[in-house]
């Protein structure tokens, strides 16, 4: 599942949260914390001059949001 995320863009990655229910709540440096109303919070760390995220930190910001396969798919995001 990892691989075939492996160079999306942060940015498409932001639109996914949004458009899941995920809200921008605040930003602290290039720390963006978004929250869904079920009460999963998620912070990803965002620099403009890097545009994907490492494995590492890709695999922790899909734990995080606990979405499934299905969901990936029904977001577009594989």
């Amino acid at each position: 599942m990892i691989y075939e995320l492996k160079n999306t863009p942060v940015r498409k990655l932001l639109r996914a949260l949004e458009k899941d229910g995920f809200q921008y709540k605040k930003r602290k440096g290039s720390q963006r914390v978004y929250r869904h109303p079920d009460g999963r919070r998620i912070v990803i760390h965002y620099h403009h001059s890097k545009d994907t995220l490492p494995p590492g930190t890709l695999k922790s910001f899909i734990d995080g949001t606990k979405w499934s396969v299905n969901d990936l798919k029904r977001l577009k995001l594989i």
